[in-house]
């Protein structure tokens, strides 16, 4: 909990005081679920990073808007309630609130015989962060010419998981299984949390002119939600480390390499746009950022081209 809430779990609704210093405050919303990795966290047995997922999820999500979070409400739903695994999923989910200054205030728990069934369950999350209005990100200011940089993600995140699932399996002895390329087990790999950026970004926002949380529909899809009309950005390969899971998916499933970056993150979970001058500066107080592209003129070849 923060200073600012009013009234947290427990209670009805939850009360959150909008926070003094802002001249002309944005709230920023989110709402996302975990999705199907809830497959391989039941496989698993393994239940307390899934609030982790959601969180920082949610929290890239309103970033690339500018903004820090205030506070989350989750929702998880099963056909019988299981305290464990409740206690497990709410200890991730406060370990990563607290971790990002994000108060959790409270959220719902649904039984519902007849509609989840066995171990099933499903997880879902809803973040309000805080802007000033002048200083919202909306990638407007974007032109040819402008370089394209990436943050590193961790593995999969809470993406591509249905295809991932079919590749490599969701069954508990599918999880143990380990390959060359990989430092842990097949499970190990698909498990790992999502990676949240703000303590990254939040100190060079002011330099930045559009972010992309890259999520489900991967580089082609997602790039695009921040570039103004009449730009496109191109990305170099090689550019980065794909990770050592994506190769083993790509390579076990034969994906072609257009469905990849389609499906995947590929190893960049958020996209940086900002004028070259900014470059050094920024790579100096990112040491992980990788230059992956450049933003170019849309010539009608797509707004994301990848060579």
């Amino acid at each position: 909990m923060t200073p600012n809430v009013l009234a947290g779990p427990g209670f009805f609704g939850g009360m959150f005081e909008v926070p003094c210093g802002y001249n002309k405050p944005v709230l920023v919303s989110s709402c996302d679920g975990v999705g199907t990795k809830l497959r391989i966290a039941s496989a698993m047995g393994k239940h307390d990073t899934v609030g982790i997922d959601i969180v920082n999820h949610s929290v890239n999500d309103i970033l690339t808007c500018g903004a820090t979070p205030l506070f989350f409400l989750d929702y998880i739903a099963m056909g019988k309630l299981d305290p464990v695994l409740i206690a497990e999923v709410v200890k991730g989910l406060s370990t990563a609130c607290q971790q990002v200054g994000c108060a959790l205030i409270g959220g719902e728990t649904a039984e519902m015989p007849g509609l989840y069934h066995g171990n099933d369950y499903d997880l879902a999350g809803f973040i309000v962060g805080i802007v000033e209005k002048d200083d919202i990100l909306n990638g407007q200011s974007i032109k040819p010419g402008d370089a394209v940089l990436g943050l590193p993600s961790t593995g999969l995140h809470t993406n591509g998981y249905s295809l991932a699932r079919r590749v490599l399996g969701e069954t508990a002895s599918a999880m143990i299984m380990r390959y060359p390329i990989l430092t842990g087990s097949v499970g190990e790999a698909l498990i790992t949390p999502h990676r949240s950026y703000l303590a990254d970004l939040k100190p060079v926002l002011t330099e930045i002119k559009g972010l992309a949380h890259i999520t489900g529909g991967g580089f082609t899809d997602n790039i695009p939600r921040t570039l103004p009309p009449g730009t496109a950005v191109h990305i170099t390969k090689g550019a980065w480390e794909v990770l050592p899971i994506f190769e083993l998916i790509q390579e076990l499933g034969n994906v072609a390499d257009a469905e990849m970056y389609r499906v995947f993150n590929m190893g960049i979970g958020m996209v940086i746009v900002a004028e070259p001058a900014k470059v050094p500066s920024l790579l100096k107080s990112m040491p992980e950022a990788k230059v992956i592209g450049e933003v170019t003129a849309d010539k009608g070849l797509g707004r994301v081209t990848i060579d």
